[in-house]
């Protein structure tokens, strides 16, 4: 059996990428990473803000944006340009050489449009496959690929994807070669039993606790489709998923969420 080299998949969801200090300190703890990484970003509000500088007011169904053709032109410009070129040069003043991506260089990311079934979300991208030879091409190369969430069809078609998405299925498709760790990263430390007590932090969740806490009402709407997703890739291959605060990827001791079969 091949003795595979394990590649960190870190996401970051856009409430650390709209504030300056928490993506300074992501710098520093992803910094500390030993070994091939990969990054893959959220948006943030500042795609929703130039929207409505522009006179088009964003349009949210479940938690996820209806994109529309004027809505993919600014999500495009926001996420594969400004934010995804603003963390390629935050990281590479920390050191690491560092390339920022969409789903449509190197062809790296095909989705297609989702189909209606009862909502109709514009152009978002459901995904087909993830070109493995290419990003690990770079990891090769010792570049931290740094992925916005636009895909595309093949087509010309640029496609809307949810990040926390891109980042599973990449993780599950970069596991043929690596053996993957996949870290969710935002401003709370993880599974909270109490959604007011940061405190609270449930430290090991398996299938059977995530039933009975959405059951119980104590896991809320946000929280359900990033775990869904999380162990979706446990499912398919990836090692191990965490999620938390930006430190836990300096420091597992620091307390955070880790998923179990």
């Amino acid at each position: 059996m091949m003795n595979k080299q394990q590649l960190t998949v870190v996401k970051i969801g856009g409430d650390i990428v709209d504030y300056d200090e928490l993506l300074t300190s992501f710098y520093t703890h992803f910094k500390a990473i030993s070994g091939p990484a990969i990054i893959i970003h959220g948006g943030g509000n500042k795609a929703s803000t130039l929207q409505e500088q522009l006179g088009s007011v964003p349009v949210k169904v479940d938690g996820r944006r209806v994109t529309d053709e004027a809505t993919l032109e600014v999500v495009t410009m926001v996420y594969a340009g400004l934010l995804n070129k603003k963390l390629v040069a935050g990281l590479q003043a920390k050191g690491k050489n560092s390339i920022g991506l969409s789903g449509a260089d190197g062809d790296a990311v095909r989705a297609h449009k989702r189909e209606v079934i009862t909502v109709d979300y514009g152009f978002v991208g459901d995904i087909d496959r993830v070109n493995v030879s290419f990003i690990n091409d770079l990891l090769s190369d010792g570049k931290v690929p740094v992925f916005s969430a636009i895909t595309h069809d093949g087509n010309g078609q640029l496609l809307n994807t949810n990040a926390d998405t891109l980042a599973a299925k990449i993780a599950v498709a970069m596991s043929s070669l690596y053996n993957v760790q996949l870290f969710y990263c935002f401003t709370k430390p993880g599974v909270l039993e109490d959604v007011n007590n940061d405190e609270s932090v449930v430290t090991r969740i398996d299938k059977g606790l995530y039933k009975e806490m959405k059951t119980a009402g104590q896991i809320f709407e946000g929280m359900i489709p990033k775990l869904d997703t999380a162990f979706e890739a446990l499912d398919q291959g990836v090692m191990r998923v965490h999620l938390g605060e930006v430190d836990v990827l300096s420091d597992n001791t620091i307390k955070h969420t880790t998923l179990c079969l």
